[in-house]
């Protein structure tokens, strides 16, 4: 018995076009429905099934496998990941295996077909290698929200309410990875990820504002990257970053606050670049609003008599100094079942009575106090650390989750601009320590070993796809044309068309187009200047196998040979038999024997006119 002996059946060609349909709508899974595109690709996905289920002719057939290809690129176009990129390609592979086995006029094998498929992508590849590297090419265009109540999960929210938290469970889904270019990552103290800025305080919750807070003017671009970011889908538009970085992309853009905010839909995997650049960036300089000063009329007798006696000190980093002093001193532990705070004066029962809780609670106090001790603050959400992973194949990477999403305060300080105070740091057991990370990475199992590996291989993947942006194919041309660039449409074209005859030869290489074959091209030009003999020429697009049927129905003394001509041609040129087998040798004996009968045939329907109907 033959191994794999689903490869020696021939499939139909109509189930192999539904399998590619089947394929492309498993690809639209991960479009962003709040981008048009994504919509025009699902229409074009869908019309394809419909013309699909009515088309009963080639040409009909012959235009779902172009739309199954279009759609194809345009999922290419939108989901450059490394999972989504295999799925195009087996899609692309299965469409043109239909359109191989419908022009073919012949039922393959699938491991034919497959081969047959896979020649006609490598031999697209040096003209898809010249539009790649010269022509403009368009990037990728472009959900568990952690959800606040008596219990909920790590993660980011637009509202930070810990008092009604009685229990934070950890979620472990993952949140982003980021790669670096020289493989280091930063210190664990320097992991902090700024995601979304939360200056409104109603006396309980601090509340982030979906609206933009002022775009800065447009600062200097990273010279390289230093960063590579691939985060998964969120509602918010502002997406994980160090605060420091350039972006390379003017697709992102930072605030007056600092968020750095990606015009891409926020509802699909997002991958962006920064590095560094010079100077500073323009946020933590911008000078503080009547806002960041807020607090509620009434409420926290408790903490605005703390907050009293250090207002009296003159300078604002003394009053940060004396609030660090009093926390060290306070016996504050970090835990994330702390119990629900009133609903009244929650931040004095957190401050005076419980003083436990976890990362919302220390950063919701200090800014109250902050704010109450006359100093600017607000508070900042986003992730500490990541774990460092280092896969066996592809690119290390900083693995950040869900369960590491933490919250911070900012305040202002003269002449220094907003500085970063971390306040639950100064409670025992907080978060990040060696033990908490050798914990989490004894509770690695076999799956999410393989799913590192994976992630692995998508990075280095994404990085080669995004490092070949605008800015590194400006670099490329203007090391090959300098001050030149006139030539580069003539220079393309060029290009164009020697990767078109070099994909055609090695296509017809491929095929099987040798000097053993050339009989084969040189018989069907004979057949060719027979049927002209008889005022019939092939349509544009018309197979030979269509060329006989159109010819035997308008010369019926031709008919038969036409027909045996049909047959063996798609048994030599189609059905790959084995060069000096048994079945090529006779599949040659009864071609040449069909060319015989069709010359004898055609010398005695000119002799005899009269019996043939034009």
């Amino acid at each position: 018995m033959r191994p794999w002996p689903w490869l020696h059946e021939p499939p139909a060609p109509r189930r192999l076009q539904w399998w590619a349909q089947a394929s492309l709508a498993l690809g639209c899974i991960g479009l962003d429905p709040g981008w048009l595109l994504s919509w025009f690709t699902l229409a074009l996905v869908l019309a394809g099934a419909l013309k699909l289920l009515e088309a009963r002719s080639r040409p009909s057939r012959r235009l779902v496998a172009l739309v199954q290809l279009i759609a194809c690129g345009l999922l290419a176009a939108q989901q450059p990941g490394l999972l989504p990129s295999l799925q195009q390609l087996v899609t692309t592979v299965l469409a043109l295996a239909g359109l191989l086995s419908l022009e073919a006029d012949l039922e393959l094998p699938w491991g034919q077909l497959l081969g047959r498929s896979l020649r006609v992508l490598a031999a697209s590849l040096p003209f898809a290698l010249v539009l790649f590297l010269l022509v403009p090419r368009l990037g990728p265009f472009g959900q568990a929200d952690g959800r606040q109540g008596p219990r909920a999960s790590t993660g980011l929210s637009g509202s930070l309410d810990p008092g009604s938290i009685a229990e934070l469970a950890s979620d472990d889904a993952a949140a982003a990875r980021v790669a670096f270019t020289d493989d280091r990552p930063p210190s664990v103290g320097e992991r902090y990820w700024r995601v979304l800025v939360h200056p409104n305080f109603d006396g309980r919750r601090w509340n982030h504002e979906e609206q933009s807070f002022g775009e800065l003017p447009a600062g200097p671009r990273a010279a390289r990257a230093g960063q590579l970011w691939l985060v998964e889908p969120s509602r918010f538009q502002a997406v994980p970053w160090d605060g420091r970085s350039f972006p390379l992309s003017g697709q992102l853009r930072s605030d007056a606050r600092g968020e750095l905010l990606e015009n891409r839909p926020a509802g699909q995997t997002r991958a962006y670049q920064l590095g560094p650049g010079r100077g500073e960036p323009a946020w933590p300089s911008q000078p503080p609003s009547l806002d960041d000063l807020l607090l509620p009329a009434a409420g926290h007798p408790r903490l605005r008599a703390l907050a009293r006696g250090w207002a009296a000190l003159p300078e604002p980093r003394q009053r940060l100094e004396a609030a660090r002093a009093w926390f060290l001193a306070g016996g504050f532990r970090y835990d994330t079942r702390p119990g629900q705070l009133p609903e009244r004066d929650g931040l004095d029962a957190f401050l005076f009575e419980t003083r436990t809780g976890f990362c919302g609670h220390y950063a919701s106090a200090f800014s109250a106090l902050m704010r109450a001790a006359g100093v600017p603050a607000r508070v900042v959400t986003g992730y500490l650390g990541g774990e460092w992973v280092v896969p066996l194949g592809g690119t290390p990477f900083l693995e950040v989750r869900q369960s590491d999403a933490h919250a911070w305060s900012e305040v202002w300080l003269p002449g220094a601009g907003w500085q970063r105070v971390d306040p639950s740091s100064w409670a025992v057991g907080s978060p990040g320590s060696e033990a908490t990370a050798a914990e989490a990475r004894a509770r690695q199992n076999l799956a999410q070993w393989l799913q590192r590996q994976w992630w692995g291989m998508d990075v280095a993947w994404r990085r080669w796809w995004l490092g070949f942006d605008q800015a590194g194919q400006e670099a490329l041309l203007q090391r090959l044309f300098a001050d030149q660039r006139g030539w580069l449409g003539a220079v393309v074209l060029v290009a164009l068309a020697a990767a078109l005859a070099l994909g055609l030869a090695l296509l017809r290489r491929s095929a099987g187009a040798t000097a053993g074959q050339d009989w084969l091209g040189h018989d069907l030009e004979t057949v060719l200047r027979v049927l002209r003999r008889h005022g019939i020429t092939p349509l544009p697009g018309e197979s030979l196998s269509d060329l006989c049927t159109r010819a035997a129905v308008q010369r019926p003394g031709l008919a038969e040979p036409l027909r045996n001509l049909a047959a063996q041609h798609s048994l030599l040129r189609f059905a790959a038999l084995p060069a000096g087998g048994r079945g090529a040798g006779r599949a040659r004996q009864l071609w040449k024997l069909a060319l015989r009968q069709l010359k004898r045939s055609s010398r005695g329907a000119i002799r005899q006119p009269g019996r043939s109907t034009p």
